[in-house]
């Protein structure tokens, strides 16, 4: 069932590099409507439907799934205040020690955007307009071959052992792919760009 895998995390949204480096580029406090308008500048994010409505819609359910899969990505380290009319991205240390937030696992919002059935389209509808939006993506991040590497490399690349399970490859290109995010402090461009393509090649 679509929920079940998405529950899993087996259904990454490839909005979350972009806004994650929106996010990490600027400490103020964002509208989702103006992450939208970010987004659209780079041409990430191109329309999604005929209808006006609906693809305001699905824009918007993109990039609040993208948010949520991403507060959980980086939390404990770093806490993500996902509202629709305040996200900000803060470090959880203060000088009074740790802020006490924490992931509200039973927010209906948070159920609602991190369930693919709301966005109104059969499963494979919402794997291929994904697999579409990494093309695009690994082309704005400057990978521009279509060729993909094969699946013994790209484990290689990763860092794990020829039998890693689906579940294993999931976790460490999340892993990877913070820790070498262009934006991050141990960021490197050129390695993210081999995690991506990995992990494509991996998907396919």
């Amino acid at each position: 069932m679509l929920a079940e895998q998405n529950e899993k995390g087996e259904i990454d949204n490839p909005l979350i590099w972009p806004i994650l480096t929106i996010l990490e580029a600027s400490p103020e406090s964002w509208k989702v409507h103006h992450l939208m308008s970010e987004l659209q500048k780079t041409t990430i994010i191109d329309p999604l439907d005929d209808d006006v409505q609906l693809d305001l819609f699905k824009r918007n359910f993109l990039i609040m799934n993208a948010l949520f899969q991403l507060q959980e990505m980086l939390y404990p380290k770093q806490w993500l205040q996902v509202e629709s009319m305040d996200i900000k991205l803060v470090f959880r240390s203060t000088k009074l020690g740790l802020q006490r937030q924490e992931i509200d696992v039973k927010d209906p919002l948070r159920e609602y955007y991190l369930n693919w059935r709301n966005y109104n389209a059969q499963e494979d509808d919402v794997r291929e307009m994904l697999r579409s939006f990494w093309k695009r993506y690994r082309r704005h991040i400057g990978h521009t071959t279509e060729n993909t590497v094969e699946r013994s490399n790209a484990l290689a690349a990763l860092g794990l052992p020829i039998d890693a399970s689906e579940k294993d490859i999931r976790q460490q290109w999340r892993k990877m792919a913070l820790k070498w995010h262009p934006d991050r402090p141990e960021g490197d461009a050129n390695v993210f760009r081999t995690m991506c393509e990995a992990w494509q090649s991996l998907r396919l």
